[in-house]
């Protein structure tokens, strides 16, 4: 690091070294410069970051600007700043991340958006005509299922993912947020641990959906630090969502709803998989917040 702050304690105050910091990654051209040297060093001091400015005046002892310098460090490398603190909120919920998962989107809650707007908000009776039973595919840190099931608790939650790692980090934030006993989590490859005649009201699923040759291209803080397995959708970024689409009628009730993020420019192509089944309706799309394409529902018809 040029230009490194010293190790003197009375040189280096919190406001100081966020000034100096947020120039520093503004620099190595570093997205959201402030809001990024803010973050890392209330992880250093473990502080929340109203408290860096309740005490902008107090000076760091050489082994917090050690800690923080370390983290800036990892920055500068392209490492996402969730990876670095091991936390990531999503829909007011704090989740733990690892490098095992995605990092939550926002554009990701535009799936829990479609999914709520389906699930009854009275849910205090268990009569079947209001509990509905729901299934995420990939569910990673569990970031999609949890918010779920934290805004209506009273259904059945069921969710995958192939990764054990990935399904004991979302057991973990399940604990985080008292959901134990509300979503029931295993490990398996999208349908293949459902039994035959399992039925669900809602399946959804953020598969991956990047064409392969694309990867390469994105921001470094995902080709080379996010699971690739999470992103790779194979040649034309769609072989998960045709499996998905393939399969899901088998596993839906009647009139049961299909939800899918998809890629922005992919409406097109997943309209034309959807119309070669008969088992489905014509698909819905709804944009996220940039005004994309982003979601896609598909109800299974009448059996």
């Amino acid at each position: 690091m040029q230009n490194q702050p010293t190790s003197n304690n009375h040189e280096w105050t919190i406001l100081k070294l966020l000034n100096w910091t947020t120039s520093y990654l503004k620099s190595h051209h570093i997205d959201s410069p402030r809001s990024t040297a803010e973050i890392l060093l209330a992880h250093a001091l473990d502080l929340k970051r109203i408290d860096l400015y309740l005490q902008y005046d107090q000076p760091l002892s050489k082994n917090e600007l050690s800690r923080f310098k370390a983290l800036i460090k990892r920055r500068v490398k392209r490492e996402p700043v969730a990876y670095i603190v091991g936390v990531k909120e999503f829909w007011s919920l704090e989740l733990a991340v690892t490098k095992d998962v995605l990092i939550p989107r926002p554009e990701t809650e535009c799936l829990v958006e479609a999914a709520l707007r389906l699930l009854p908000e009275d849910s205090n009776s268990c009569h079947s005509h209001t509990q509905k039973s729901i299934l995420e595919l990939g569910a990673g840190s569990g970031a999609v299922v949890l918010a779920l099931a934290s805004e209506r608790k009273n259904h059945l939650y069921f969710a995958s993912d192939r990764s054990i790692k990935a399904v004991e980090l979302a057991w973990q934030n399940a604990g985080r947020h008292d959901l134990n006993g509300t979503v029931n989590l295993f490990c398996a490859d999208w349908f293949t641990a459902v039994k035959t005649g399992c039925r669900f009201d809602i399946i959804l699923s953020n598969p991956p959906y990047i064409p392969t040759k694309v990867i390469p291209e994105l921001q470094p803080e995902i080709h080379i630090y996010e699971p690739v397995a999470a992103l790779d959708g194979a040649d034309d970024g769609l072989s998960s969502l045709k499996h998905i689409i393939f399969r899901a009628h088998e596993y839906l009730n009647s009139q049961g709803s299909l939800l899918l993020e998809i890629g922005h420019d992919q409406k097109n192509e997943v309209k034309k998989i959807v119309e070669t089944y008969e088992n489905y309706q014509e698909p819905c799309f709804t944009k996220d917040y940039s005004g994309k394409n982003r979601i896609v529902h598909i109800r299974k018809k009448d059996t």
